[in-house]
């Protein structure tokens, strides 16, 4: 199969020919339809992921069709359209027992922790626990969008922030996962105010519900969400992951107001100083959110079939294949409106 291959981290990916994956006995092999390009799979390509194993092919938001199914699988065919989380649970642990496989121990990650998505297939691993049947009339660009930056951010929003009609949410950071969230939390009847630095990217947060946006250039980030909500934010999530954005996030709340962690903090934010006079001081709440199990896109994809949710809006520009080496070198430099996906091979 034709596949994005690093052999080295922070040195150019090449498109080349390896060998087709074969499903576990427990697994499925895809045929790629879409995959996203991440801020996380240029994470990986610098370093960042100890999980990563070189030579490495990326790729972790996908969509596709079963191709293969291993002996064991029994809610899988091929031909079956679907999509799979980001974080695929061992189903065999007490975290995966209870419904948390988005922090099973032994979780597995297409991208990370075995070759990904940017490739005409793709071994998905307990597939009976972790793949999801898309809906027949969500397009594959649209669904490959779910799997990490929307899904990421439904959860971040409707499980973690607990965000309901009539709050006060800040979102720091408007590329995929923050203008995912902004649709989210304006779904639920919150009242959102979006952060960026990109004048194009803020406009779009309008059109998918902020009622306010701020420039991070051009304000004081905390002064200015203080200012709009008359106190604070009752919610604030840090949706790029840096330590700027994170501390903004915390400074933006109200008294006992909630900060959640959406985006990473990998290389040099990894470790970042934290506000916590204001954490003690004002009993403010930080969370993390990390992924969404398979169980739960059925929430999630009700609200898509009920019309609250339109995360086909959110898909920015489609390349080929051959065009992802440099979107993902580019990612740190250039982020464009929308999700990347790649939907030509």
């Amino acid at each position: 199969m034709k596949a994005v291959l690093y052999e080295n981290f922070n040195q150019s990916p090449k498109v080349t020919t390896v060998d087709d994956p074969t499903p576990a006995p427990h697994g499925v092999v895809l045929k790629v339809q879409a995959t996203g390009v991440c801020r996380s799979d240029w994470h990986g390509w610098v370093g960042h992921d100890p999980d990563i194993e070189l030579p490495h092919i990326p790729g972790h938001e996908l969509a596709g069709i079963v191709q293969a199914v291993g002996k064991d699988v029994t809610n899988w065919k091929v031909g079956d359209r679907v999509t799979v989380p980001f974080i695929c649970g061992c189903g065999a642990c007490s975290e995966c027992h209870a419904g948390h496989q988005q922090v099973c121990p032994q979780q597995e990650q297409p991208g990370f922790t075995h070759w990904g998505s940017f490739a005409e297939f793709v071994a998905i691993h307990q597939a009976d626990l972790n793949v999801v049947a898309l809906p027949e009339t969500m397009d594959f660009a649209t669904a490959a969008s779910l799997g990490c930056r929307f899904a990421t951010s439904f959860r971040a929003v409707i499980d973690q922030g607990k965000i309901s009609a009539g709050q006060w949410v800040a979102v720091h950071g408007c590329g995929g996962v923050g203008l995912s969230a902004v649709m989210i939390a304006n779904a639920v009847g919150a009242n959102v105010i979006a952060v960026d630095i990109t004048p194009e990217k803020l406009a779009l947060a309008a059109d998918l519900g902020a009622i306010a946006t701020v420039n991070g250039v051009q304000n004081d980030v905390p002064e200015a969400i203080r200012e709009i909500t008359k106190g604070g934010a009752n919610v604030s999530l840090d949706a790029l992951g840096h330590s700027v954005t994170m501390t903004n996030s915390i400074l933006c709340l109200r008294p006992r107001g909630k900060h959640v962690q959406v985006g990473l903090m990998l290389g040099e934010h990894a470790t970042p100083a934290v506000p916590m006079p204001k954490i003690v001081g004002q009993e403010i709440e930080l969370l993390g959110s990390h992924g969404m199990q398979a169980h739960r896109y059925g929430a999630m994809l009700d609200m898509v079939k009920n019309g609250k949710l339109n995360p086909s809006l959110l898909v920015g520009d489609q390349i080929s294949l051959s065009d992802a080496p440099a979107a993902l070198m580019n990612m740190d430099k250039f982020q464009s409106v929308g999700a990347t996906v790649i939907t030509r091979f």
